[in-house]
């Protein structure tokens, strides 16, 4: 493929690229059983290594990433782990006094520190590591800028506190019961130590059982936010090029998003009937119920009911095609977690993510470029606009205008940070919105971890898209939704 390299934001994402790439096709091809072996070699020809110490940590690590290319640890239910040989010992020294420490007369940073930490020795600030709480008071008050917060990058981006340091080894360690797998660490982890475990390998064994879609049909449910990756090629030709994978036929999740407007806004209409003070949350972005359930436990029965948009989509199908397998393709994690929910009722069989969806089809030598178009209306203006920050509180609130629900009003979080803000609001009583949109990635689905690009582009795309829609409203979406409720 053309520029391959300048599809991805990072180093980190090419080489993962490479190692799925060559999984899948082996997987097609023949050799799968001697990948631990080759694949390393191909990747880390050698002799001299170009990213680790040596060459021989350089293709270990290369074997983790094959393993997790192949499925990760099956007996982890959390699909976001840690690679133990590419995790690099990271410096983690907290708040870090550095040269720059000028030994001023005002002490500004002593005069800050909450818990006494700070004392001046030799005219030089010193940090009582043992009495520091890190609240990085004294790094804002040095007028020099002398004093920094010395976090790993894993540990500074998990929101919920999930991940440690395990002190015999200096390993991350992340703590399932906190995970929300998001997967900000594996967006932020330099050496890509953090990582998903694919399930590509399940996928294709989905496709070649269906012997051509003659044994059941395969679906393939793409989440709105695809739209801001089709680097190479538009949207109507990555369908194409999906379909050619093997897939059926290829759905719009914004079609579950339309009607998951229309049952969110009937439900908070119901809550309204029995409550002066209605107050309810989306349930599209697993990441953040996962977050309201281990962080704001009290605040669980004001998670939406309503599926989130995969499964609503994934739920149409299988009542017009009860032996469909279903594969939802996206840049989320969470929905790697979410789809073995017990809750989900097993409406999806598998998920893909965007970058394993490209390494699938160039592995496949599927050139989207030279794809004829295949157009979808599956869904309206609103559905489709679900994939960026705001997108459903906007929607909620037109379909509640439309339905006549009164008393509506919307908070926008974005991002975990935002959440928690809300969130603590909402549980002391003290918040004035009732209705909470919670998106864990910032700026939406459009800035998932397992995208090909978070470009601030991807917004602008996924609103062009939403444009596009044949359907400006839900009603198509309504109606589709209650004609396969009476079946």
């Amino acid at each position: 493929m053309i520029m391959e390299q300048k599809l991805f934001d990072t180093n980190v994402q090419w080489i993962k690229y490479k190692v799925l790439k060559e999984v899948i096709r082996r997987a097609y091809e023949g050799g799968l059983d001697e990948a631990y072996i080759e694949i390393p070699k191909l990747i880390s020809p050698g002799p001299k290594s170009e990213l680790n110490c040596c060459i021989y940590k350089e293709r270990a690590i290369v074997q983790e990433r094959i393993h997790m290319a192949m499925g990760g640890d099956r007996n982890n239910a959390n699909p976001v782990q840690v690679m133990e040989t590419a995790c690099d010992e990271c410096p983690a020294a907290g708040m870090l006094v550095t040269e720059a420490c000028r030994g001023c007369m005002m002490h500004s940073c002593k005069e800050v520190c909450p818990k006494g930490a700070i004392t001046i020795v030799n005219h030089r600030c010193h940090i009582d590591k043992e009495k520091c709480i890190e609240c990085g008071k004294c790094a804002a008050a040095c007028p020099y800028s002398a004093i920094i917060a010395q976090k790993r990058p894993c540990i500074k981006s998990c929101k919920p506190k999930a991940l440690s340091i395990r002190q015999e080894d200096d390993k991350a360690v992340i703590d399932n019961d906190k995970c929300i797998s998001c997967g900000a660490c594996v967006v932020s982890c330099p050496f890509g130590a953090i990582t998903d475990r694919s399930l590509v390998l399940d996928i294709i064994d989905i496709l070649k059982q269906s012997e051509n879609n003659s044994k059941y049909r395969v679906y393939a449910v793409i989440a709105p936010a695809i739209v801001g990756q089709c680097r190479f090629g538009r949207i109507e030709q990555v369908v194409t090029a999906i379909k050619r994978l093997g897939f059926h036929q290829v759905v719009e999740a914004a079609l579950g998003a339309d009607i998951t407007l229309y049952t969110e806004a009937r439900e908070f209409q119901h809550k309204a009937s029995e409550s002066d003070s209605p107050v309810m949350t989306t349930s599209c972005c697993p990441a953040f119920v996962r977050f309201i359930e281990t962080n704001f436990p009290e605040l669980k029965d004001a998670i939406s009911t309503s599926p989130s948009p995969m499964i609503t989509t994934a739920r149409l199908i299988k009542r017009s095609d009860p032996t469909a397998k279903v594969i939802f393709i996206g840049p989320c994690a969470a929905k790697k977690f979410e789809y073995t929910l017990e809750k989900t009722q097993g409406m999806i069989d598998c998920v893909m993510s965007f970058e394993e969806l490209q390494a699938f089809l160039d592995a496949r030598e599927i050139d989207t470029t030279q794809c004829e178009d295949t157009r979808l209306d599956n869904a309206s203006f609103y559905g489709r606009i679900f994939a960026k920050s705001g997108g459903i509180a906007q929607g909620v609130a037109h379909v509640a205008e439309k339905l006549g629900i009164e008393g509506v009003t919307p908070c926008v979080m974005n991002g975990i940070d935002q959440c928690r803000q809300h969130l603590a609001l909402l549980r002391a009583k003290k918040e004035t919105a009732n209705f909470f949109e919670g998106m864990a990635c910032d700026g939406g689905c459009v800035g998932g971890p397992l995208s090909i690009t978070r470009s601030p582009k991807n917004v602008f795309d996924v609103d062009k898209y939403g444009n596009s829609a044949a359907e400006k409203d839900i009603d198509g979406s309504v109606n589709l939704y209650k004609m396969t409720m009476k079946q």
